[in-house]
């Protein structure tokens, strides 16, 4: 199959244009044309349905463009690791992870790795939701995602993280502490809204301690982590939370601590074809290391 057409190709899937591809190689829209036409001819399938406002892949057009997006995140990725090895850690560093962990924990402790990587530059996304590495989406992600088996990545596990049970001091002193889990029934719930959580047990807390089947209705619904934090500490309710995060925090007090509560893997996920680049190796010894001090 011949390596310049497939470039083309994978180009029009990108823009869905034969117009707008002609502009990003410099050709005609003709040239391109033919290209698209010889490759379909070579490989006897439609890549493309042809509509008034632009083109559609069709089912093996889209087998086609999983296939170059790999294909060229590999090629793309050799010149940066060529450039690093001759330059050292500099560039950028795309890293998408969750709003949580972003912000309330990731951003507070990135000076230390820019410091030590003055020449890289980081770019952090903030999304609870799954990144798209062929689409170049990010770099890297770190949340609590296990990657599906046919995904062209790496994924690493950098810690297994703790849930607990934790309100303000302002809370319990208005409140009182909850004794049992049977009390939580008395007390005002602060839960992760069900849509687009980060693990399957965010709701643990409205279970815990209630008859099978019976869900607490919670106080206080928000769908991400950092706002749940900060309802914590402004004493609106009780609420689960990742130790990792809570610890930096001295106005929060954990409850049961006797108690066995969920856990969730946080993984460190990246396109195979940016394995070995060495500021992905240095990000991830980085976070690995800032995590351990919490999880002692």
């Amino acid at each position: 199959m011949d390596w310049d057409r497939l470039r083309v190709f994978h180009i029009v899937a990108q823009a869905g244009s034969l117009t707008d591809a002609g502009h990003a190689l410099n050709v005609s829209q003709s040239a391109v044309s033919r290209q698209i036409s010889s490759l379909e001819t070579n490989i006897g399938v439609s890549l493309f349905n042809r509509h008034a406002r632009g083109l559609v892949l069709t089912e093996q057009g889209e087998h086609l463009f999983k296939i170059t997006r790999i294909i060229f995140a590999h090629v793309n990725a050799i010149g940066t690791i060529i450039s690093e090895s001759r330059d050292g850690l500099s560039g950028s560093l795309r890293v998408a992870t969750t709003i949580g962990i972003g912000s309330v924990w990731l951003a507070s402790r990135l000076k230390k790795f820019m410091q030590n990587y003055p020449k890289l530059r980081l770019n952090i996304q903030l999304t609870d939701d799954d990144v798209d590495f062929t689409m170049r989406e990010a770099d890297v992600s770190i949340n609590y995602h296990e990657a599906s088996p046919t995904d062209d990545v790496v994924q690493k596990e950098l810690a297994n993280i703790r849930m607990s049970v934790y309100a303000s001091k302002e809370y319990i002193q208005t409140h009182g502490m909850p004794k049992t889990p049977e009390e939580l029934d008395q007390h005002k719930l602060v839960a992760f809204g069900e849509s687009g959580a980060p693990a399957s047990n965010a709701s643990w807390l409205l279970r815990f301690g209630t008859k099978p089947g019976v869900l607490r209705v919670p106080y206080l619904s928000i769908n991400n982590a950092y706002g749940m934090l900060q309802a914590v500490k402004a004493g609106i309710g009780i609420a689960i939370l990742a130790d990792f995060i809570a610890a930096d925090h001295d106005d929060l007090i954990e409850l049961f601590t006797d108690i066995q509560t969920p856990t969730m893997t946080m993984y460190f996920t990246y396109p195979s074809s940016l394995d070995g680049l060495g500021r992905i190796r240095a990000l991830h010894e980085f976070i690995k290391s800032e995590l351990v001090k919490k999880t002692k």
